[in-house]
């Protein structure tokens, strides 16, 4: 089954495409898929997923349950995304470290993690449960489970924790 979103002009009977999901790919229950993005073959997407407008899924990903992936967001082949994970607008992961190469490998994202918006992600790199990828950072090295990492190249500047107080601090201003 090929699935695509279409349109047709107000002024004409002409049809365009606005979206590319492949017949191969496996989509779940409740997934919304914005303007222009592309899904890959053999990409398997879970239940309750938003992906944002002109984001790119290739082909073999794997994007858990409770997902919600901003706009221009580019995932390549070989990445796995948990469950509950968020991905920021204009967020890059890579797959090849030494470009052109033969050999890919994959990002791993686990459950719960967050990814600010402009961040480039290394290949081979797994960002671990419930971090957090600070916006615009550049992660070239693994990231633990619940930590918080920043800059260029991204480094641990505190804890899960703090950032959740700082979060519901900022949340609670007037």
């Amino acid at each position: 089954m090929k699935v695509y979103v279409i349109r047709l002009s107000e002024n004409s009977n002409k049809i365009s495409v606005i979206n590319f999901v492949s017949p191969k790919a496996t989509i779940g229950n409740n997934v919304k898929i914005w303007h222009f993005a592309y899904v890959g073959n053999d990409t398997i997407i879970g239940d309750n997923v938003m992906i944002g407008s002109l984001t790119h899924v290739d082909y073999g990903v794997k994007i858990g349950n409770g997902c919600r992936i901003e706009g221009s967001v580019y995932i390549p082949p070989l990445t796995k995304i948990g469950n509950n994970v968020f991905i920021g607008p204009g967020a890059t992961f890579t797959n090849d470290p030494y470009p052109m190469s033969k050999k890919m490998v994959g990002v791993v994202v686990e459950d719960g993690a967050i990814i600010g918006g402009g961040s480039v992600i290394k290949p081979g790199v797994t960002i671990g449960r419930n971090s957090v990828v600070a916006m615009a950072s550049v992660v070239t090295k693994d990231v633990p489970p619940d930590m918080v990492v920043m800059g260029h190249p991204a480094r641990i500047k505190y804890d899960r924790s703090q950032y959740d107080k700082k979060k519901n601090d900022w949340e609670s201003q007037n």
